[in-house]
């Protein structure tokens, strides 16, 4: 099954791959004509990710998946949340995110936190919401050079290494995009 995934990002690109396996083939926004930035505006991850997919699927009229992941913090009262990946600037960048992250949990204790993605899926017109959790908390240094974003600074419950730590493997089997996935293939192999 052909299916547009509305993303340009290549380390999102392969973990959705390696999750959803070879009955599905992934057809990226470069690869439909799309070369301009999706607005993400929407005061909520499930918004987002709708919005993105609304948008892809009147580009293009093609079934199509996006996602939008935060990371939320709990005494940070949600923070980054839906502005994880603007959270210091509005630019996407990571190095700018975590310093920012790191400083706002200085000398607090509860460091808990989840990874939540929302996966919106547009088949045949119809649309279709995914969730995706992960509890964890978060380090008091970077640790590990595999993942993206915030995971050299993310330990999942019942883990004590870092999403940046594990092998993808390990990663995609536990994480928060990894079960919205999952959730997401189930549906579409009904």
């Amino acid at each position: 099954m052909k299916i547009v995934f509305a993303t340009n990002n290549a380390h999102k690109l392969q973990e959705v791959q390696q999750v959803l396996g070879s009955e599905f083939e992934l057809i990226t926004l470069r690869d439909c004509g799309v070369t301009e930035d999706i607005p993400e505006n929407e005061p909520t991850l499930e918004g987002n990710a709708l919005a993105k997919a609304r948008y892809i699927y009147q580009r293009t009229g093609y079934d199509c998946f996006a996602d939008d992941t935060g990371l939320e913090v709990d005494a940070l009262g949600g923070e980054p949340g839906v502005r994880s990946a603007r959270y210091a600037t509005d630019g996407h960048d990571d190095q700018a995110n975590k310093r920012l992250l790191l400083e706002r949990l200085e000398g607090k204790e509860n460091r808990e936190a989840q990874f939540r993605t929302a996966v919106a899926l547009i088949l045949g017109g119809e649309e279709y919401l995914f969730e995706g959790v992960v509890r964890g908390e978060i380090t008091t240094s970077e640790r590990g050079e595999g993942g993206f974003g915030y995971d050299p600074l993310f330990v999942p419950e019942g883990y004590d290494k870092t999403f940046a730590e594990l092998s993808a493997e390990e990663k995609n089997a536990i994480s928060h995009r990894g079960r919205a996935v999952r959730k997401l293939a189930e549906f579409l192999k009904k």
